[in-house]
């Protein structure tokens, strides 16, 4: 007879899982050797268990299947955490196998011993101990089956020797897990009285986020309809930027002042498959209409007029034929005119700053998404690798962006990057990282030349963090505890063993880019970018700009004229240059 880990393996094999992100450890030992022993599943192995939640993240938003990820006991699968909270709000399938204690243990305050069956319920839709080799089936199969049609995280935990227990394999179901197919969408009356209020609106606005993912037709067709300008949170920006002649880009912290004015002049807002939560970013007088496939998100964000459960692509099948034809562009052209000269101005950031330096991060994000492959994958730390991001990377329908959208954490980019590259050997994987995000994981840099994985990390390196900076200025607090002390990263890559190249002048950039993701394998380019380069949000709160003026008086105050005088310089002086 097998073991319950060779039988488990076997399982995961069966419905499509190829491989497992994880750290060995020895109550571990019975999962990690039936993966040695099977021929169809490999062990991906990273340096730090978030490492290995991140990767199964990114693995699973990519593919829209199962991942997987393991820690050993106690520490080891509370290291798991952090990255299966990220897994858990973007909305993606992962399995987590967190090895436990003896189960003779349990309870009696043994080495390592935790209750993780506690500590990951919030952020899990399936978490739950296998006491006995004979539950562990049935428990695998539904915590499988949770990850899949809940698109969420499930969490099996399992003591040592469970794994290594004998059970007959007629116990263990060969038939795949994956997920169900329907049509979800709302009832007929629903749809009509949408219908009646899209018709008789004259400026409707559609904003649109994770959800439209394989809906690009539906919603092109529908703004055509509407004569509706398309305003995208980030989360959809890959699913609805391209080939979009009604795209008038983002709106909210990272987005742009023509997606606000879009949102904010219209008398209906139709929101389709997000959960954007930025409230002060919705109109105050527009009627709402919001699609959603989770009921429980209907309105929690702004009050609507009308919510509708279903998938965005079926809810517009049904609703498209009920629609008028909209004859008036007056909203649409506003906006769109609007958008180009937004455009324009962020378009002109990004350029060679007459070789001034530190070089413009925007010049970095620019030349980044200009060189980059036609189907590249782009991962990017929270922070200001953020917002360049958001600015400045352009989607066409076969690049793909993901990060740490909801969860918003830190040091994310290079293990994404991980998942991403690990699921997709032959694609251009890049990582745009932050110098605090990066350091936080920063022996991930090793997995990339231990597993063979030739990902392209560009640092943004201002030797700080950089927007927690922004938000102390913002709310009138001189800058404290965010100096980062930071090597020359480009030569503690090549100490690693990969192609590294550390960038100050301006003119050395695009060269240096170039040849990193030309390199056959992992390569990275460290570049010294403007540390006090503003991120302004396309609306300013009277909170905000009185907070900006605190800041300036308490930082001259503090004897920190000169990093007052830097602020001015990079934002103000240099575009009256301009």
């Amino acid at each position: 007879m097998a073991t319950v880990a060779q039988h488990m393996i076997t399982a995961l094999q069966v419905s499509g899982v190829r491989r497992v992100y994880g750290l060995p450890g020895d109550s571990l030992n019975g999962f990690t050797d039936a993966i040695r022993r099977s021929d169809g599943i490999t062990w991906e192995h990273v340096r730090h268990e978030e490492a290995a939640a991140f990767a199964a993240t990114a693995e699973a938003a990519l593919t829209g299947r199962l991942a997987v990820c393991a820690g050993s006991c106690g520490p080891g699968n509370l290291h798991l955490i952090n990255g299966l909270y990220d897994a858990q709000r973007t909305r993606v399938p992962v399995l987590a196998v967190a090895a436990h204690i003896p189960i003779g243990e349990i309870g009696s305050g043994y080495f390592q011993e935790t209750h993780p069956e506690e500590l990951f319920r919030e952020c899990s839709v399936y978490c739950e101990l296998i006491s006995s080799p004979r539950s562990a089936p049935r428990v695998v199969e539904m915590a499988m089956r949770a990850a899949v049609e809940e698109n969420g995280v499930a969490v099996v935990v399992i003591p040592g020797e469970v794994f290594q227990s004998r059970l007959s394999g007629d116990r263990w179901s060969s038939r795949p897990v994956v997920p169900a197919r329907s049509v979800l969408r709302p009832d007929d009356p629903t749809l009509r009285r949408a219908a009646d209020i899209l018709n008789a609106g004259s400026r409707v606005t559609i904003l649109g986020g994770a959800g439209t993912a394989g809906a690009h037709a539906q919603v092109m067709a529908l703004a055509d309809t509407l004569n509706s300008p398309i305003v995208h949170a980030f989360r959809g920006k890959e699913h609805l930027e391209y080939d979009n002649p009604y795209d008038v880009g983002m709106t909210g912290l990272l987005g742009y002042a023509s997606g606000y004015k879009a949102i904010k002049e219209a008398d209906v807002l139709l929101m389709l498959g997000t959960d954007f939560p930025y409230t002060q970013f919705y109109p105050e007088d527009a009627a709402i209409i919001q699609v959603d496939i989770r009921g429980r998100h209907l309105g929690r964000r702004t009050p609507v007029d009308l919510g509708m459960v279903g998938s965005v692509r079926d809810t517009i099948d049904a609703l498209s034929p009920l629609l008028e034809q909209k004859t008036d562009r007056t909203h649409l052209d506003r906006s769109l005119r609007h958008y180009r000269r937004t455009r324009e101005s962020l378009d002109a950031l990004a350029v060679n700053d007459r070789d001034r330096t530190p070089i413009r991060p925007e010049y970095v994000a620019g030349v980044v998404n200009r060189l980059a492959a036609g189907d590249a994958v782009f991962t990017f730390d929270v922070g200001s690798p953020t917002i360049w991001a958001a600015r400045y990377l352009t989607m066409n329908g076969r690049r793909r962006l993901t990060g740490s959208f909801t969860h918003g954490t830190m040091a994310c980019a290079l293990p994404h990057a991980i998942g991403a590259q690990t699921a997709h050997r032959g694609r251009q994987v890049i990582a745009l990282a932050g110098d605090g995000g990066l350091t936080m994981l920063f022996g991930e840099l090793i997995t990339l030349v231990q597993n063979d994985l030739p990902v392209k990390v560009i640092v943004f390196n201002n030797s700080s963090l950089n927007f927690v900076e922004l938000e102390m200025k913002a709310a009138g607090v001189v800058n404290f505890g965010t100096d980062l002390s930071n090597p020359d990263f480009g030569a503690a890559a090549r100490a690693m063993g990969i192609w590294g190249r550390r960038v100050e002048q301006p003119a050395d950039l695009e060269p240096a880019i170039a040849e990193a993701l030309a390199h056959e394998g992992p390569a990275l380019v460290d570049v010294v970018v403007a540390r006090q380069e503003l991120t302004i949000p396309p609306a300013i709160s009277a909170e905000q700009a009185k907070g900006f003026t605190i800041y300036a008086i308490r930082t001259i105050l503090a004897g920190r004229a000169d990093e007052l005088l830097d602020l001015v310089t990079t934002n103000v002086a240099r575009r009256i240059l301009d």
